[in-house]
């Protein structure tokens, strides 16, 4: 190795679920500069990718391989050789079965430095997620993993006596759907008696899991009357019986449904969290960021009875605006101090601010039409908010004859995101991700299955305008009823 620093990095994606990355992947995947990534990595984990590095797919199919291995061991090294940070990014984990051993050679033959960053593998996630657990102290005290394809796309040479003879045993066969009944075959040939519990786990971990419960004998024909397809984990043992008792994931009430959260992307971990704890398999695709305009001058606050704030964003870019200019908060003086909602309150009151006014629906129409009913003639609003936000607001005040004036701190910026075509469901919280999603959707996209999980009327007014017509509003303007409005939608 030289003594250059690190350029390469071979990361496990994991099985499909991007709430089993690692925190290590993460880190790795949001400073790439380049991303070379295989067919099986889980868009959500791909939604990570810096949108502006380098992405090439090398991904393969079963017997199909569009960029052979040695080419993809080439690109490595010629991007590395460029002082690029390159990461590859396989599903499971690097090193089993994901020819990341191939690759790491290669790139030392080429002395480029280079790290690996393991993976959890589908071969143990995948059952954990049918509640099947791969080792049992009554059951199976070993674990054997095994790949049912070989570089020719028949099976590899396997020591089928050997498999048949353990006792108390787990054996899980990777890749193994097109050959699985040589496998089976092979085993009660050698043996193993054709009652055995077996499963097949297909798309493991995903939305789309799907696992079926059978025995050796069974097993081949379970596979072709379901049309179990790629990728497809087979495991062979008498764990596959716990499944019926310790599927804890079936009776998660999101279990099954893929979900896109487009808030930025800062904002979206605690509403992630709540739905991946139903069950929900969780694609994040931050549309929209907040930028602080800082060319802003804050006027004199003495001149204004009323300072009324229509979200978070707005707050932070008050307080850094005081900073950058040394001004602070004494200078809001007497002020009464108006907020959209529960979050927008919660975050002045962390900064020692009180709510004077919030309404009881959280949206824009209702903070104006509360204000109109509070303040005098002789009062005076200034509203801190975002560039080009909606005028619904304005109109109301204006309709009331309010004396106001607003100042624009923050701009909203739409992202390009990958969207992929098999979403169940994408939860809105402004009008304004919903117009950045069906940006990032292109021209063709159909939303005719995907149901739009909106947190208020203005926002769920954007979805109809967009094209949506499975429309779900929540309750109330918060991420609880946003989270219980998609469990309605299940």
């Amino acid at each position: 190795m030289n003594e250059n620093n690190t350029r390469v990095w071979l990361v496990g994606a994991g099985p499909g679920d991007p709430g089993l990355l690692t925190l290590r992947a993460r880190e790795v995947i949001e400073n790439a500069e380049v991303v070379v990534y295989d067919r099986l990595v889980g868009a959500g984990v791909l939604a990570l990718m810096p949108e502006n590095a380098i992405k090439i797919d090398v991904g393969k199919n079963s017997g199909t391989h569009p960029v052979p291995q040695r080419e993809i061991e080439n690109i490595l090294i010629e991007y590395a050789r460029k002082n690029l940070r390159v990461v590859r990014l396989k599903g499971g984990d690097p090193f089993v079965f994901g020819r990341g051993g191939e690759e790491a050679e290669a790139l030392v033959n080429a002395d480029i430095d280079f790290e690996i960053v393991p993976g959890v593998t589908s071969g143990i996630a995948a059952p954990a997620y049918a509640g099947i657990p791969v080792t049992h102290r009554n059951l199976a005290s070993s674990l054997h993993f095994i790949t049912a394809h070989a570089k020719t796309g028949e099976l590899p040479d396997i020591n089928f006596d050997a498999l048949a003879k353990l006792k108390n045993s787990t054996l899980l066969f990777y890749m193994g759907v097109e050959t699985a009944g040589l496998v089976c075959e092979q085993l009660i040939k050698s043996g193993m008696s054709k009652d055995t519990p077996t499963a097949v786990i297909e798309r493991g971990t995903t939305s789309k899991q799907r696992e079926f419960i059978s025995s050796l004998n069974n097993l081949p024909s379970e596979i072709i009357a379901n049309n179990i397809k790629s990728p497809a984990m087979i495991l062979v043992g008498e764990v596959a019986g716990l499944s019926e008792n310790l599927n804890w994931r079936s009776k998660l009430k999101l279990s099954g449904v893929k979900i896109a959260v487009t808030r930025p992307q800062k904002r979206a971990g605690k509403l992630s969290r709540m739905l991946r704890d139903l069950g929900a398999e969780v694609l994040e695709l931050p549309c929209i960021e907040t930028e602080i305009l800082h060319d802003v001058q804050l006027p004199e606050f003495s001149n204004y009875n009323w300072l009324a704030f229509t979200s978070v964003t707005g707050v932070e870019a008050l307080f850094n605006l005081l900073a950058e200019s040394s001004r602070d908060i004494r200078e809001l003086g007497s002020i009464k101090i108006a907020a959209i909602g529960k979050a927008t309150a919660d975050a002045l009151r962390d900064r020692g601010l009180r709510v004077d006014y919030m309404p009881e629906i959280y949206d824009g129409e209702n903070l104006a039409q509360g204000l109109a009913k509070i303040m005098t003639q002789a009062e005076k609003l200034l509203m801190l908010r975002a560039k080009s936000g909606s005028r619904e607001l304005n109109e109301i005040l204006d309709l009331n004859n309010i004396n106001y004036e607003e100042l624009a701190v923050y701009e909203t910026k739409y992202l390009k995101c990958s969207v992929p075509d098999d979403l169940d469901m994408a939860v809105f919280t402004s009008a304004s991700t919903v117009k950045a999603f069906i940006e990032s959707c292109g021209d063709g996209f159909k939303l005719d299955n995907i149901k739009a999980i909106c947190i208020g009327k203005q926002t769920a007014r954007e979805a109809a305008n967009a094209g949506f017509t499975k429309i779900y509003t929540a309750a109330r303007a918060d991420l609880n009823a946003l989270v219980q409005a998609a469990c309605e939608a299940r």
